[in-house]
């Protein structure tokens, strides 16, 4: 008899005797493998966590008791366990399940995360949040080991150090690098150290020592250390946190035991835990970077059952790279912890001296960058659109303002389908356009994005290349690579009852447009601006000799965007001009395929003749 059908609930959970966790567990597992073979996701990290997740929720009062994930994507269990069961099946489509924590989905939520690092900034919040309100719950964040490259988590846990407010925070860990401390004496040693008697010895002899003046004080400072020496947790025990572990993260009964210990424990607690990425599914085990995030595949094989044979932008900005980076030495690669994801995997393998992974952090990618362009080389920083949005001031104020020619290609801009809002890369244009020195170009397709990408390398200034997610449209690519010109759009069609200005991986949808627009008697033009910024003003002005008629299409938020550039300029210069902005509303999108999306936000093909055959002009 299965076990997991009976739990709608944690309070189901906890009525569950221990020993039928584990098959409890293996259910859990099954459940999330054959659903993420439908409806992609991300499965080793989601896999690696169930037994925490489990013994969380078994051990704690929840949704009284708090819990943070950090990033989120390892929290599929969580969903599981807290009333989702039946709507799981529909995670990541559209209308369904997030595949993150969200508020506004379960009451379990506690706080919604999409990006890195975050989760010890939260629960430090939550946790004086509720002191303040004299209350007395209890607060977890499970932080990934991978979020601890970046420097935000450092921050909050030096902060948390000082304000010693009881919280709990569990690295899980999946580094092979430290698995001979788990198991029987990283247990056992754990068990020691949270046993009451213990702690209270250990506070007697630090206050004991603390009296006899500057002596005793270095005296309970050694003392420390000598303990901290013992263990791999020095450097949270020098900001503040006490440490225990690292115990076997897999092992649910060794959890249970642990959690209910540290539960006596004041102040902010490390519990260190080593999981297995990927745990339970063989083929996620063996190759746990694959099965990170994953579109379809096939159960049995792990094969992926996505379309193959078109290339993606990433491909072939990946390509180019490489042919780029054979002819200049100087050109050197950086990326936050995304090689495969940005396509700087093969950079890597090729020219391993001048690849940087700098880890879950952006903010010094950029900076790092700047002193790589200060001092001759020609960077390149691989980031995921949304994620650029984390060095916003480094781009501006340690790349711009000294004109440092650092490239930045921007993929995943525009929507990104099943990751939803926390991912889709729809303000970039937005928060970038308004820098001064700052170039910005979008490719309309994969052959484009190879010459844009020497323009970008070749033009000695700070430069943002954005290009979307998935495949390109089928364009063959040129063996050559050329600099095209800065600032410069071309003409697709002409017509004489309007021009559509478009950028990006929007063009071919307005030339399949215009198209359609013709068979209903509207002669349709089409521009593929290429660049955001500078602005081809000259092309502008041409259309406007044809037609007062102008229509702006993009895949970026409309406040700031690409038609807001193209707004601006038409007021100051050409105020009889008519003009009809198509890009995304003041809203987050929600997640789902990306043509549903590009449809309901009013900008695919059949969005695009929709809204121009509406637009009325007296």
């Amino acid at each position: 008899m299965k076990v997991l059908p009976s739990i709608h609930s944690p309070q189901d959970l906890r009525l569950i005797k221990k020993e039928h966790l584990p098959t409890l567990c293996q259910e859990l597992r099954d459940v999330i493998i054959q659903t993420a073979s439908k409806n992609g996701g991300h499965l080793g990290s989601s896999l690696g966590a169930v037994e925490i997740i489990t013994a969380l929720h078994y051990v704690y009062n929840t949704p009284d008791d708090q819990i943070i994930f950090d990033t989120g994507h390892q929290a599929y269990a969580h969903k599981l366990l807290t009333g989702r069961q039946e709507e799981f099946a529909s995670i990541r489509t559209k209308g369904g399940l997030s595949g993150f924590p969200k508020r506004s989905e379960s009451k379990y939520d506690s706080f919604g995360a999409g990006h890195a690092s975050t989760a010890v900034s939260a629960a430090l919040g939550l946790a004086i949040a509720r002191d303040q309100q004299k209350q007395n719950h209890r607060v977890i964040a499970v932080v990934g080991d991978g979020c601890l490259t970046g420097g935000m988590a450092y921050e909050a846990m030096q902060n948390a150090g000082l304000l010693r407010t009881d919280m709990l925070v569990i690295l899980n860990d999946n580094q092979m690098f430290i698995s001979q401390r788990v198991g029987a004496l990283g247990t056992a040693l754990t068990k020691l150290l949270t046993a009451k008697y213990v702690q209270l010895a250990e506070e007697k002899a630090s206050n004991f020592l603390k009296r006899f003046d500057e002596l005793g004080n270095n005296a309970a400072k050694l003392a420390k250390r000598a303990r901290s020496i013992l263990f791999p947790g020095t450097l949270f025990e020098e900001m503040g946190f006490r440490y225990f572990g690292p115990v076997d993260g897999n092992d649910i009964n060794a959890l249970l035991e642990v959690l209910e210990t540290l539960k006596t424990v004041k102040g902010p607690v490390m519990l260190h835990v080593v999981t297995k990425k990927g745990k339970g599914y063989e083929p996620a085990e063996k190759n746990p970077t694959k099965f990170h995030g994953v579109g379809i595949f096939d159960v049995e094989t792990g094969d992926s059952l996505g379309k193959s044979g078109t290339v993606t932008f990433t491909k072939a900005f990946s390509q180019a790279l490489v042919k780029l980076a054979e002819q200049d030495d100087k050109i050197c690669a950086i990326t936050a912890a995304m090689p495969e994801g940005t396509g700087l995997d093969a950079f890597r393998d090729k020219f391993p001296a001048r690849y940087f992974d700098v880890g879950i952090a952006e903010e010094h990618a950029a900076t790092f960058a700047a002193g790589l362009a200060a001092g001759g080389s020609k960077p390149v920083v691989a980031l995921y659109s949304t994620f650029a949005q984390r060095c916003y001031d480094q781009i501006l104020h340690d790349i711009c303002l000294q004109k440092l020619p650092v490239v930045f290609a921007l993929d995943r801009a525009g929507l990104v389908g099943e990751d939803g809002p926390t991912h889709h890369g729809v303000f970039d244009i937005s928060f970038l356009r308004s820098i001064p020195n700052l170039i910005m170009a979008a490719p309309a397709d994969e052959n484009e994005l190879q010459h844009l990408l020497k323009t970008a390398v070749s033009s000695q200034a700070p430069f943002v290349l954005r290009y979307p997610r998935g495949a390109g449209f089928g364009i063959p690519l040129d063996k050559e690579l050329k600099v095209l010109d800065i600032g410069k759009g071309s003409w697709m069609t002409k017509g004489k009852d309007l021009t559509i200005l478009a950028i990006g991986n929007r063009v071919y949808p307005a030339l399949k447009a215009a198209e359609q627009l013709r068979e209903k008697g509207v002669d349709a033009g089409v521009i593929n601006m290429r660049f955001i910024k500078p602005l081809d003003t000259a092309l502008i002005d041409e259309a406007l000799k044809r037609t007062s008629k102008l229509v702006t299409v993009e895949d970026n938020m409309l406040a700031g965007g690409f038609g807001s550039a193209v707004a601006e300029y038409l007021v100051d210069h050409h105020k009889n001009a008519h003009l009809l902005r198509l890009g995304i509303g003041d809203e987050f999108v929600q997640h789902g395929k990306s043509a549903l999306l590009y449809d309901q936000v009013g900008i695919s093909q059949s969005a695009i003749v929709k809204h121009i055959l509406q637009w009325k002009i007296k």
